[in-house]
């Protein structure tokens, strides 16, 4: 896990080391176990990454990692979990290895398979590959997009990184509001990560599941992976479901319990994290394979005491039921307004709450040496989790309208018109304009692939959900967030077996009788305490943000109102939107609907504050 950046002048000029510097520099806190760079013999192409040593961590993981011939040269982030097996069978084809590192399995894979390697990791990745004998670029992201990459393409020069800010702060390339976006993340900040677009005009997003070649200047992209191209048949009898989905979990935590250095997890006490942390223990009772870190009792748990969404009376039953003495971090109100703007700054984008309880966590972890910690994100969306008690027929009815958005462009069209008329009726809609202006939606990854016809509404809200609309975004955010502290997030709900088997699977396996994740807490039934197993109640790892906002972010939110933005002001009825987030103040009448609707235009004045 790591920073990865990269220059290549298009006019042969060679690139400064204090370029190649500057970018790696942005993204230290990647990357703090060391700095690399390597330049191309003619010096117009240079790689650079900043090292977080999570396998192999001596000299035989430094990157950037030159190929033992010398013709290909990677900078890679994030993690080939089966690099092992991958490892014995390029060797049974003659493959020698210097190292015991995955980076080194990734060359040789390349060597041997090309672009067909893709499909042949079980991990999380953003690489680039550079041909020193054909001068060609090739740079690819995971299936799901976990770990990113940034990138902009000027007349001058090609440049990429594992972050926006990056890019935006190197000087490399010029900076300007992308008004579209803008506008886009304020109605609707789940509705921009699944594009390639971002924030900055000139900087665009590689998105999950695409690779792209630079060829003598000119850029092509391509998408390698499509879930539904690859949904496998699942058995036919209910119990076979269930033990295929228990096999597939428990082999996906098992591979990400590989480690050279100590693992842990962040326990919220809900199902998604109890079933990481308890599945941990059991693959230890069964017995640890090679590379398994046998340090991985290290469970945390981030409380608000007085919060509506505090849980700790369950992370404390999982955590006993895994054998672990959990580490608490209380978060309370004096927390709204710690480290504030270093949270925003490092979240870098728009969102829908301030992220300060992940932030906090992470960098709790990094304080105990704990580099690595296995998470349950992507369960939600895989399986349905947004049901919550008394909320049955607005389940149905976001489904049905999911469904019908799912047809075409001009269904999702109308479903996007309807929405934003309910939020305007809600008070809720602050964009000039109304909603003759309302911004179009972006292209997204996933959201025009053919689904299958016996598809209900629930499966096809959630195969969008997953890779277009709410999971990219929450990967955006948890990379960030735990990135600034160097902790590298690993997600087993997210194995690539287990959320193809999962969206195989028919909707009663996911939502039935008031129930989410149903296939999920059958396999885990007396593999972890029952209540949690079949607990309904649903709170999301958020900053409490209700109780904040009616109390110690007041006054903050008041003063950045007060703030003259011009760009803002442009796009937004800054009187009406005073107005509404003052009454909601001073009546103290702040709740998660409200928060969520209007906390995006809050952060958006923030970002363009500190950028002006």
């Amino acid at each position: 896990m790591c920073g990865i950046a990269g220059i290549i002048n298009l006019r042969g000029n060679a690139v400064e080391p204090s370029e190649i510097s500057r970018l790696t520099n942005l993204l230290a806190h990647r990357g703090p176990f060391g700095e690399g760079s390597w330049f191309s013999a003619n010096r117009n192409l240079a790689f650079g990454h900043r090292r977080l040593a999570i396998i192999d961590p001596g000299e035989g993981g430094f990157q950037p990692m030159v190929s033992a011939d010398g013709r290909y040269v990677i900078v890679f982030n994030g993690e080939v979990y089966n690099f092992l097996e991958l490892r014995r069978e390029l060797e049974a084809q003659g493959a020698i290895f210097r190292s015991q590192s995955d980076t080194e399995v990734i060359l040789a894979a390349w060597q041997a398979w090309r672009e067909g390697m893709l499909t042949r990791f079980n991990g999380m990745w953003a690489l680039a590959i550079y041909d020193t004998k054909t001068e060609e670029l090739f740079l690819a992201r995971d299936r799901f997009g976990i770990k990113p990459l940034l990138y902009a393409l000027t007349s001058e020069r090609f440049v990429f990184a594992s972050e926006q800010r990056a890019l935006a702060g190197s000087g490399l390339i010029n900076v300007s509001l992308d008004i579209d976006v803008a506008r886009r993340l304020m109605l609707d900040a789940f509705g921009i990560e699944g594009s390639e677009r971002t924030l900055c005009r000139e900087v665009r997003r590689l998105q999950g599941g695409h690779c792209m070649w630079l060829r003598q200047g000119k850029l092509e992209v391509r998408r390698w992976w499509r879930t539904v191209d690859h949904l496998p048949v699942v058995p036919n009898s209910e119990a076979q479901q269930v033990e295929r989905f228990r096999e597939l979990f428990q082999d996906a935590v098992a591979l990400r319990m590989r480690s050279d250095v100590p693992i842990g997890t962040c326990l919220s006490g809900g199902f998604d994290s109890s079933a990481v942390i308890c599945t941990m223990a059991a693959h230890e009772k069964a017995g640890m394979g090679p590379r398994d870190s046998t340090s991985w009792r290290h469970a945390f748990v981030a409380t608000f005491p007085g919060a509506s969404n505090d849980e700790r009376p369950m992370a404390e039953e999982a955590a006993a039921w895994a054998d672990v003495v959990p580490t608490f971090l209380e978060i309370g109100r004096a927390d709204a307004l710690t480290e504030l703007d270093q949270i925003l700054d490092d979240n870098d984008d728009v969102y829908i709450g301030l992220p300060s309880a992940a932030w906090l966590i992470y960098r709790e972890l990094r304080r105990h040496n704990v580099t690595v910690s296995l998470d349950g994100h992507g369960a939600d969306e895989l399986m349905g989790a947004y049901l919550q008690e008394g909320q049955a027929g607005a389940f149905w009815i976001r489904n049905l309208l999911a469904g019908f958005a799912s047809s075409s462009a001009p269904a999702r069209r109308g479903t996007d018109l309807l929405r934003a008329l309910m939020i305007r009726r809600q008070g809720n809609y602050f964009l000039r304009g109304g909603l003759r202006d309302i911004p179009a939606e972006l292209s997204l990854v996933g959201e025009d692939d053919v689904l299958p016809r016996d598809w209900g509404a629930l499966n096809r809200r959630l195969y969008r959900m997953f890779h277009s609309t709410v999971l990219p975004t929450i990967l955006r955010n948890f990379d960030r967030l735990s990135m600034a502290h160097g902790i590298e997030v690993r997600m087993p709900f997210m194995d690539w077996r287990l959320v193809t088997y999962a969206m195989a699977l028919p909707e009663s396996s996911k939502s039935s009788n008031g129930y989410t994740k149903v296939i999920a807490r059958k396999a885990m039934a007396n593999l972890m305490p029952e209540s949690i197993r079949m607990g309904r109640r649903k709170v999301g790892f958020n900053s409490p943000m209700p109780e904040w906002l009616n109390g110690p972010l007041a006054g903050w939110t008041a003063g950045l109102l007060d703030q003259k933005v011009p760009a803002f002001a442009e796009m937004v009825d800054e009187e009406r939107l005073r107005r509404t987030v003052g009454h909601l103040t001073s009546s103290k009448q702040w709740d998660w609907e409200s928060v969520g609707r209007i906390w995006p235009y809050l952060n958006m004045k923030w970002m363009l504050m500190r950028s002006a």
